[in-house]
């Protein structure tokens, strides 16, 4: 038996036999034993890290402290991100429904692409307004208009949601300001321009193919229903006339807009006065409180809302909040047990050793960090870290840098599933079940990689 342990916990195939059982017990608690998800995670992780070898100091603390053991640094290193994230976030999609803000911009977009186009519409608007903020600020603040979507069109939430996700997901992945293809183009000393220019012409098709494709195809198949305080709140009136056009996008774009000004300001402004001012207000906690606020006033209180209404509107809409985190946070802390008992080294040792052409390693080697670890972030900047000493020995045009970081983009997008917090916000903030989240969303985004890389490896292969 220690010998196996020790397999298991030193081996490339047993550290990969260990992850692929934790998943499986996991899905087996979740889907046929119907285990609240968020208990299945925290204790297949425990479990995971015991058998993985990791100490029980490392995993659990001391009754002195435990600040840096992984069940509080797992949960926490997420949390700390989007826990203001979704409460504000929640808070301005309830008002923008409850006011009937998300109806007008809905209106709008079924009369430019048609009431059969609007899941189009939705991935358009994902894919816009995803350039400038980060995937789950997007869901969070666009969610609304897929909800009203769907209460008006009696279809499923899925259909008009996952060209939204497509949208979102791709411009996280391959477009610039995000934190991921920035930091790839750092490695490879790549330009940014030409990072774009790759990332429009790779991102778009598979957008399309993953989102509208895909997208309307299962949709129309997999069944789910908007939540009863969405449907209400769809049809809720706040009372006064209709909110303007123009008030509606001010409070959707603003934080958008702050967000887009401190990452400009912080690469192209001198550190200075104005730099510093721009980077407070785009910090998106910073940047979704001015958003609420405004909203609150120019939605709300301009139009005769109570300030006692708007507080009963933000109450009833954190009620569910709470059971996000929870889901999230266990995910992030599952997904920090695979990394600590070495899964993701070995899968990248193994793979950046077999031999591949180089935009082949790129794109299989983020693809074994993302499934192995989860966030595709780790995925590209792990993968940019690995290759970046063989692509200086190499003299790549800037359009081939561009496309190798493609490639790498692409990968590490692929197949997520129970280790990514971005699978549970989707889950929970879409009303899916486990089973139908990886049918629809985890499919989505293995479209979305292969595509992705389809259109890099050729384009490679051309400008080569």
């Amino acid at each position: 038996m220690a010998d196996f342990l020790d397999w298991l916990r030193s081996d490339t195939l047993g550290l990969l036999l260990l992850a692929a059982a934790g998943i499986a017990v996991l899905l087996f608690l979740i889907i046929r034993v119907k285990i609240e998800p968020f208990i299945a995670l925290v204790g297949t992780g425990v479990l995971v890290a015991l058998v993985g070898g990791i100490s029980i100091e490392a995993l659990v603390g001391s009754p002195l402290g435990a600040s840096d053991a992984l069940i509080e640094k797992g949960f926490a290193g997420i949390l700390g991100h989007i826990t203001l994230i979704i409460g504000l976030g929640t808070v301005l999609g309830s008002i923008l429904e409850h006011s009937g803000g998300a109806q007008v911009v809905l209106d709008r977009l079924v009369r430019i692409f048609g009431e059969k186009g609007t899941p189009v519409a939705m991935g358009v608007t994902g894919f816009v307004l995803g350039i400038p903020v980060f995937f789950d600020i997007g869901i969070f603040v666009l969610a609304p208009l897929v909800y009203v979507a769907a209460a008006r069109g009696g279809k499923s939430l899925a259909l008009y949601a996952l060209p939204l996700l497509a949208g979102l997901s791709v411009t996280h992945a391959f477009l610039p300001p995000h934190p991921g293809p920035v930091a790839a183009a750092g490695f490879f000393q790549a330009s940014l321009g030409w990072i774009i220019i790759m990332g429009l012409a790779c991102g778009i098709p598979a957008w399309w193919a993953s989102g509208i494709v895909w997208g309307r195809w299962i949709g129309k198949r997999v069944f789910v229903e908007v939540p009863a305080i969405h449907r209400e709140a769809a049809q809720d009136d706040l009372g006064g006339p209709a909110p303007s056009l123009a008030a509606v996008a001010t409070t959707i774009g603003l934080p958008m807009l702050l967000i887009l000004g401190a990452t400009f300001g912080t690469v192209f402004l001198p550190a200075n006065q104005l730099q510093q001012t721009l980077i407070f207000f785009g910090n998106p906690a910073i940047a979704l409180t001015v958003a609420v606020l405004i909203a609150m006033y120019i939605l709300g209180i301009r139009r005769g809302v109570t300030t006692q209404q708007l507080s009963s509107i933000a109450a009833e809409s954190l009620r569910p909040v709470g059971m996000i985190l929870l889901v999230v946070g266990a995910g992030a802390f599952f997904g920090a047990v695979l990394s600590a008992t070495g899964v993701g080294d070995a899968v990248a040792g193994t793979l950046s050793a077999a031999g591949l052409p180089l935009v082949v390693s790129a794109y299989v080697i983020s693809c074994g960090m993302r499934i192995a670890q989860g966030s595709a972030t780790v995925a590209i900047v792990t993968t940019s870290g690995i290759l970046a000493p063989a692509v200086e020995s190499m003299d790549l045009s800037q359009p081939q840098l561009a496309l190798l970081v493609m490639a790498i983009s692409s990968g590490s997008i692929i197949a997520s599933h129970v280790n990514d917090g971005g699978f549970w916000i989707v889950a929970k903030y879409f009303n899916m079940s486990v089973k139908d989240t990886l049918k629809t969303w985890t499919v989505l985004e293995t479209v979305l990689s292969v595509v992705g890389f389809a259109v890099a490896g050729t384009l490679y292969a051309i400008v080569s």
